[in-house]
């Protein structure tokens, strides 16, 4: 009798015993090099590695167990197979099986460690390389995968090298005795989509496969170095230092290390030594220039042999936390910090390094310090682009679980944390991220990855890292209390939870936000009054806004429209929508609208007061003075009497974290309307990331305020009688002495529903008190779902009596009224007050909320109403770009002009966008300036705002995409004048919630006027 099973055994892609097969231990990130001055260019083309990356042939199957699973074969015919682009993931080359988001929950039956055999997609890859002679002659050759997702298999010439898991970590194998020299070599790998490992990288990102970094062949000679380690140490002055290189090679070998400086000029020279196998150099430098994410001053270091030569870039500072506070060189530290994942619009995680760069520019440019990489070790190049353009790098470990909050276990941690059978899988992760980038100087913080909950395989992961690399600190949110991680870091806290941990008793630990300021959609609210916190208090590190890009991947619909798509538009199922949408940059690195509030909040010179002539500002670098900047002073006022820039002298030496004092001569001794003083603060000379005269900080203070009173506009309009006019039962028609305007009023609805001026219908639709907004994606988490369930989207009128009369030849019309929804018994009892002056009508409202489930807080109050004919806007207020009541800092004060479509602000998920706030009057023009269709002034009310574009509310909360929107633009104008609007909020992801003085709570009478002419 004979049995047979299948698998015949275990695979190592569901075998949590297996994690590597034949896989060389993990080593730094080096390239050797035939001769020193190769070496000392860096360039990895000139080294000794060939880079196989490239166009593969490439077939795909539902499961390892399906499809051409004999294709490792030697001359396994694979013509018919398809083309392949290495680096890169099969889904975003239209192969296998679509993209596929999820944010926490796992995309599968959840059974750990074992994953579907057969909803298991698996590609299959060949292609040929040939090696000659003297590239692998008395070399050792190594095959170096830098990223393979999920799990992967490999064989040359037909036979089996080995086996390796662990998506975002290199792997290599030595191949040397299955590479035939001066032939044709086929190389067959098989990449599976998921594996045991598969549980720990659920990072809110997309499912996507494949080999998504680059593959070298790498020669190393018969003496070479298995790994380097680099550190360095400051005297007790952190004057001078020491330079400790550790070098493991696989024989004594004799070496010489040179330091030279970033000019090339040589700092320090070792003679010739014999270096055992585990070895050790120390070079003592005088005074070098340190590296900080300011001052990014590198060194180069060559160990040179008669076998290999290699150069690493040098760093010299030192980590440490003094009176638990975090220190570099000895000097404390802010971090103005971004989360980044790994995202390009076409190619998912496989990043282009002109792509990477452009990332790394952009955030310079706008004054991001730190770079927290979430949530698993990056691509190498990211961290030599760092340590030259300058960046506090939290580096974190592959590692996530999230998806086991979502099984309805009380003790998620049981699973993979706390369980020891997943202890080397864990310590893999940590392993493979320390050793890689140990000699990065930007590099300060290892984290243990994210929301992988807590458990004694993260104190063990702990130990193993201090154990390799006692220098850094280590970070590890899910470890509350920093029972052993070395800082207290959190996510999304709001603002009063902040300053009550600042404030604590006895605190030994620095505290860090991890993330927040979720910048999903419309958000980023408060980031200002966050950095002023962390700025205030020594033990606040500061923290990294969640996150730098909108994940979107470029598609297209069916008519061709192309469009960034989401969770759900590649027909992916379970998936969470559009929670990956939620950069401050969008998906193809064109600025985001929250780019600008986030850069305002984090600038390196704030100016706090005006006093006497004397401006006082604060240096918010940790250690430039501002000697590197110049600024220049103008006014803006309402009036019009704006100046030109005049440059200010900045005192010299100002320390970091320090205030001082700048003298502005030359200001006019009174001001006859609102006027603000706007400093600009600019590079004197380029950088390495910008050009002289980039803007590193602005701000402004009042030099006059407003001092009208709302009804000015009208009390200066000279008394003329109107004729008022009854038409039927339900309208009243009002005209202008001048017969130039008529007004129609509906004494039904309560509402202004005609202008009419020089025989032009101005109105499209009514003037009418409004309570909504388009939910913006922090409101569809939290207050937009009590809005819908209380129907505030849904209110109508009832008009209850109308009185009309003249007086002083101005027409008053009062209507009392009710609005309210269907269903619901609340309502806000309205009495409307309009006054007709000449061409002028003031709206006066007054409103008392009544009746039980009064919404807790309301989106907005204002009037509402579109216009024909209106193509363009000006106004004096806080602009260009939208502001709210709860993000406005980053938008001046100033009379600004804009088209239309300039005023809608476009994020790829429509919702409501657009809004100008702190503005004193709008005026919306038709084709030309003289064209005036509509001027509203708000006078001296606070906080007053306006929206107007081609978009119907309805419209923008019914489509999901702006190729959707867009098909709904309308010819007419929909404005929006707002009395008050609540703020967007964000500081927390599950339910955006919104700072409690900026909520729009009604718990008694308001009254607000607009005046239009």
């Amino acid at each position: 009798m004979s049995s047979t099973c299948h698998p015949v055994s275990l695979p190592d892609w569901d075998n949590l015993d297996v994690i590597h097969r034949n896989v060389l231990p993990p080593r730094s990130d080096f390239y050797l090099y035939a001769n020193e001055t190769d070496a000392l260019t860096r360039d990895t083309s000139k080294a000794k590695c060939q880079l196989l990356s490239g166009t593969w042939q490439f077939s795909v199957s539902t499961s390892p167990f399906t499809g051409h699973i004999d294709f490792w074969r030697y001359n396994f015919d694979t013509t018919q197979w398809d083309d392949i682009t290495v680096p890169g993931h099969w889904q975003c080359q239209n192969l296998g099986g679509p993209p596929h988001y999820t944010n926490i929950p796992y995309p599968f039956p959840v059974d750990p460690p074992h994953v579907p055999y057969e909803d298991n997609e698996t590609g299959r890859y060949r292609t040929n390389f040939h090696v000659d002679a003297g590239f692998a002659s008395d070399h050792q050759l190594r095959l170096r995968f830098e990223g393979v997702d999920s799990a992967f298999k490999v064989w040359i010439n037909g036979v089996e090298v080995g086996y390796s898991q662990g998506a975002r970590n290199p792997s290599e194998f030595d191949v040397t005795q299955y590479v035939r020299v001066d032939e044709e070599n086929q190389l067959a790998v098989e990449v599976y989509s998921r594996c045991d490992g598969t549980y720990l990288e659920d990072q809110d990102q997309w499912w996507l496969s494949g080999i998504f970094r680059d593959v070298y062949l790498h020669a190393f000679p018969l003496i070479h170095p298995e790994d380097i380690s680099v550190q360095t140490f400051f005297d007790a002055e952190y004057q001078d230092a020491r330079l400790l290189v550790e070098l493991k090679v696989n024989k004594a070998v004799r070496i010489k290390a040179t330091l030279r400086d970033d000019i090339g000029a040589v700092v320090s020279q070792t003679s010739d030594m014999i270096l055992p196998s585990n070895g050790h150099i120390e070079i003592f430098v005088k005074n070098p220039l340190r590296w900080t994410a300011e001052t990014p001053n590198l060194y180069l270091l060559s160990l040179t042999s008669d076998f290999f030569s290699l150069a690493l870039a040098i760093g010299f500072r030192q980590i440490e936390t003094l009176q638990g506070i975090l220190n570099v060189n000895g000097s404390p530290i802010k971090f103005r910090g971004v989360n980044r994942h790994e995202h390009h619009p076409e190619f998912g995680r496989t990043v282009p390094f002109d792509f990477l760069q452009k990332d790394l520019m952009m955030m310079k440019q706008a004054g991001i310090n730190a770079i927290r990489t979430s949530h698993y070790p990056n691509d190498s190049r990211f961290y030599d682009l760092a340590d030259r353009l300058g960046f506090w790098i939290i580096d974190e470990a592959d590692l996530e679980c999230h998806g086991f909050d979502r099984i309805g276990e009380p003790h998620p941690e049981r699973f993979t944390s706390e369980n020891p059978a997943w202890l080397e899988a864990y310590l893999d992760r940590a392993r493979q991220l320390v050793y890689r980038d140990r000699n990065h100087a930007s590099v300060i913080i290892w984290s243990l990855g994210n929301e992988a909950f807590f458990g004694e395989n993260h104190r063990a992961m702990y130990s193993l890292i201090k154990n390799i690399d006692p220098t850094r600190l280590v970070h590890y949110e899910q470890d509350r209390k920093a029972d052993v991680v070395d800082m207290v870091s959190v996510m999304y806290p709001n603002i009063p939870d902040v300053i009550a941990a600042a404030q604590e008793n006895n605190w030994v630990k620095p505290y860090v936000l991890c993330e927040f300021a979720y910048a999903g959609g419309n958000g980023v609210a408060c980031a200002d009054e966050y950095f002023d916190i962390f700025y205030k208090y020594p033990r606040c590190m500061g923290g990294f806004i969640w996150e730098w890009s909108d994940h979107g991947l470029r598609t297209k619909t069916r008519e061709g429209d192309f469009y960034y798509g989401y969770g759900g538009d590649f027909g992916d199922y379970p998936n969470d929508g559009v929670v990956l949408m939620n950069g401050i940059c969008k998906s193809d690195r064109q600025p985001g609208p929250n780019l600008s509030v986030y850069q305002k909040a984090i600038e390196t010179v704030k100016v706090i007061k005006f006093q006497n002539g004397i401006v006082s500002i604060i240096n918010r670098y940790d250690f430039l003075t501002l000697d590197h900047v110049a600024c220049h002073w103008s006014f803006v006022s309402d009036g019009g009497a704006d100046s030109q820039r005049v440059e200010v002298t900045i005192p010299k030496g100002i320390k970091p974290h320090t205030e001082a004092q700048l003298k502005i001569t030359g200001l006019p001794e009174r001001f006859v309307s609102e006027t603000y003083l706007q400093l600009s603060f600019s590079l004197k000379k380029d950088t390495s990331w910008a050009m002289a005269g980039h803007q590193v900080a602005w701000g402004e203070l009042a030099l006059s305020g407003y001092s009208n009173i709302i009804s000015t506009a009208l009390t200066a309009i000279p008394a003329s009688p109107a004729t008022i006019e009854r038409i039927g039962h339900t309208k009243l028609q009002i005209t202008s002495a001048s017969r130039k305007s008529t007004w129609e009023i509906d004494l039904i609805k309560g509402a202004l529903i005609s202008w009419i001026r020089d025989g032009s219908e101005l109105m499209a639709k009514p003037f009418v008190v409004d309570l909504w907004r388009a939910l913006i994606e922090p409101d569809r988490r939290s207050h937009g779902i009590h809005w819908l369930q209380r129907r505030v989207n849904e209110v109508m009128y009832t008009s209850r009596k109308a009185e009309w009369s003249e007086v002083a030849g101005s027409v008053i019309v009062t209507i009392e009224s009710r609005i309210g929804p269907p269903v619901q018994a609340w309502g806000i009892n309205l009495t409307t007050r309009y006054t007709i002056q000449g061409e002028s009508l003031e709206i006066n409202v007054k409103g008392r909320p009544s009746g039980p489930n009064f919404p807790e807080t309301l989106p907005r109050i204002g009037l509402s109403t579109a216009f024909t004919g209106v193509e363009k806007v000006k106004w004096w207020g806080r602009g260009p770009g939208e502001s709210y009541i709860d993000k406005k800092l980053h938008q001046p004060f100033g009379m600004w002009e804009r088209s239309i479509d300039d005023m809608w602000i476009e994020y790829d998920v429509p919702q409501e966008s657009g809004n100008r706030t702190d503005v004193r009057w709008v005026e919306f023009l038709g084709a030309s300036n003289e064209d005036r269709r509509l001027r509203a002034s708000f006078g001296a009310q606070i906080g007053c705002s306006f929206n107007a574009s081609h978009y119907e509310v309805k419209d923008i909360d019914e489509s999901k995409h702006i190729y959707e929107l867009s098909k709904r633009q309308k010819e007419e104008t929909f404005i929006r004048l707002d009395w008050v609007h609540q703020g967007v909020g964000s500081a927390l992801i599950e339910t955006g919630t919104v700072e409690e003085k900026y909520k729009l709570v009604i718990k008694k009478e308001f009254e607000f006027s607009i005046v239009l002419d």
